[in-house]
């Protein structure tokens, strides 16, 4: 029989004992998808009843997944009709945990964007087994654990029909044998219409009440799978006695990451800045010229002479920074993310970014000075116009770096632009963005020092200035450890923030 003739059989054998498209969950008739010019689906005709486990096979690149995908919505149909009872929840291939969330959270997020009415978050765990582990991070957990964690966030869904696509393909094969029969177990508790791709003929005729073959873009054949196939899988000969050896699969054992930091290591900057400072005043006594080298000594001495002054200063240029930090970055990811967001848009607006950074501030301050005069206000642009680029450029390469798995996952939830940008991109881009944050603070603090040096007003920098013009080299040396001392202090805030952010976010 030719392949025209096998697909006419199989949709005649599908729909001889089917209910009508007004009562089927799936209904499907004549589609037709052209994916890069390529007929990856031709003329498919098929339809599923509400409560039936349905699992479809075939070899790879026959278009399973992208049927999977025409019934959950992901793609349109060239041609055909595509009728879907009530929306689907889906379950990729790979969990798509989002790793700032934990198990309790993931499962929550249907019902955080709009798209719950299924289970709730907690039943949902406790059904895979997973209630000891809702407050678990994704990098917490094993493999099969986070395959349990996707499942119990597709149950928590809206709606009476759950996709699956090869979710259990990655696991071993004891693991994933104890998953199909969870699974099974699953569909007879909850009455979904359950949709299964897989690879595995076995998996197929143990789990389904019909499986549907598919082969170059076509059904091939649909076969009823009721009786026998469930008892003869798994049970049968050398089989059920090798099985009965290795026992069951456990996909909840877990194995805490060791700490790999010797004790020492946190140790090692102190000694790095003891070293420093002892080769300073080697280098001091060697030389002998304190205008030219003060030792450390000479310098602490010129400290506390004034250290009121000193730390009034230090005050003054930290907040001329930290202001400066907070306006450019945030005016760093206001911009950087429509332009993370379009290409298009980033080319047009490129030649003013491009020239934005061309100028040196140095040159822009007296300008700034000539517009805003010489209070806070021109200080803490200029120093935001210092913070602005690196948050801008990291937002947006973070926001260009969300994976589209994950976009693909907040599209079947219905997710709106606002919820993308909120509990999806942001929140990924996290990482990236904070890299960004620790060049601007540095950069700010600069800022802050060259409008200091160009406008005369109190600060670190105007100490520098007013010491180098009385040949004070150990005041000048005073005011500029303070400076890399704050320098220190802001980077290790920023490192500090995003230890305690991006914790649970390891590999």
């Amino acid at each position: 029989m030719n392949g025209a003739g096998l697909a006419g059989a199989g949709v005649s054998a599908a729909g001889a004992g089917a209910a009508s498209p007004s009562s089927a969950a799936i209904h499907l008739e004549h589609v037709c998808v052209r994916l890069g010019g390529l007929d990856i689906l031709q003329d498919v005709t098929l339809e599923v009843t509400p409560g039936e486990f349905l699992a479809i096979i075939g070899p790879s690149g026959e278009g399973k997944s992208t049927l999977l995908r025409v019934i959950a919505g992901l793609l349109r149909p060239h041609a055909g009709q595509v009728e879907v009872a009530s929306a689907p929840a889906l379950m990729f291939q790979d969990d798509r945990l989002l790793p700032w969330r934990t198990a309790l959270r993931n499962v929550q997020l249907p019902h955080d964007l709009g798209a719950g009415g299924g289970l709730s978050a907690p039943d949902a765990l406790h059904l895979v087994g997973m209630s000891p582990y809702a407050g678990f991070y994704p990098a917490e957990l094993s493999g099969g654990m986070r395959a349990r964690v996707a499942l119990a966030r597709a149950l928590a869904q809206s709606g009476d029909i759950l996709l699956l696509d090869e979710p259990f393909a990655a696991l071993d094969a004891l693991v994933r044998e104890r998953f199909n029969a969870e699974l099974r177990h699953l569909h007879e508790k909850t009455g979904r219409t359950t949709v299964l791709v897989t690879h595995s003929i076995r998996e197929a005729v143990h789990l389904a009440d019909r499986v549907v073959v598919l082969r170059g873009g076509r059904i091939a054949e649909v076969l009823d799978t009721r009786g026998e196939g469930r008892v003869s899988a798994y049970t049968e000969g050398l089989e059920a006695h090798l099985r009965s050896v290795l026992g069951a699969g456990d996909s909840t054992r877990l194995r805490r990451p060791q700490s790999l930091t010797h004790p020492w290591h946190s140790l090692a900057p102190a000694a790095a800045i003891l070293v420093g400072f002892a080769l300073w005043a080697l280098a001091a006594r060697l030389i002998d010229q304190p205008l030219l080298l003060p030792g450390p000594g000479a310098v602490w001495a010129e400290f506390l002479k004034g250290p009121g002054e000193f730390l009034s200063a230090t005050w003054a240029t930290a907040r001329v920074a930290l202001l400066g930090a907070l306006l450019g970055s945030l005016a760093g990811a206001v911009i950087g993310y429509p332009l993370g967001k379009s290409r298009s848009l980033e080319r047009f607006l490129s030649p003013f970014v491009v020239a934005s950074q061309s100028a040196p501030i140095v040159v822009l301050a007296p300008l700034l000075i000539t517009w805003f005069g010489f209070g806070m206000v021109p200080a803490v642009l200029v120093s935001a116009l210092s913070a602005l680029y690196p948050v801008m450029v990291s937002t947006i390469v973070g926001v260009r770096e969300t994976r589209q798995t994950d976009h693909e996952l907040f599209s079947t939830l219905g997710a709106t632009a606002w919820q993308r940008l909120t509990r999806l991109e942001l929140p990924s881009a996290l990482p990236v963005m904070l890299g960004g944050l620790r060049l601007a603070l540095s950069l700010a603090l600069i800022g802050a020092v060259v409008w200091e040096f160009v406008s005369n007003q109190p600060g670190l920098g105007f100490l520098v200035n007013q010491a180098r013009a009385y040949y004070n080299t150990p005041r000048q040396f005073a005011a500029i450890a303070l400076l890399i001392a704050l320098g220190v202090a802001l980077y290790l805030l920023v490192t500090g923030l995003e230890r305690r952010v991006l914790r649970h976010r390891r590999k």
